[in-house]
């Protein structure tokens, strides 16, 4: 059985949130380095060449960095 993107990517995602707060729970990633590993993936997406793709990678960096914003990938203290 096929599974649909829309949920393999919200659980790909919801995977790598949970490691992400592992890795800073557990202090082997501080919260800078999680910060800056989500701001390369989003600027990946925003600067990725003009393509057939523009819009999906202009979604894809929007929802990173709103990751970013809202603190979801780590534990603000």
């Amino acid at each position: 059985m096929t599974v649909p993107n829309d949920i393999a990517g919200t659980a790909a995602l919801a995977i790598c949130e949970a490691l992400l707060l592992a890795l800073n729970d557990r202090n082997i990633l501080p919260e800078k380095e999680i910060v800056g590993l989500l701001r390369d993936a989003a600027d990946a997406h925003e600067y990725a060449p003009a393509g057939d793709h523009a819009d999906k990678h202009a979604a894809v960096a929007a929802l990173i960095n709103g990751i970013v914003a809202g603190g979801n990938s780590v534990r603000r203290r």
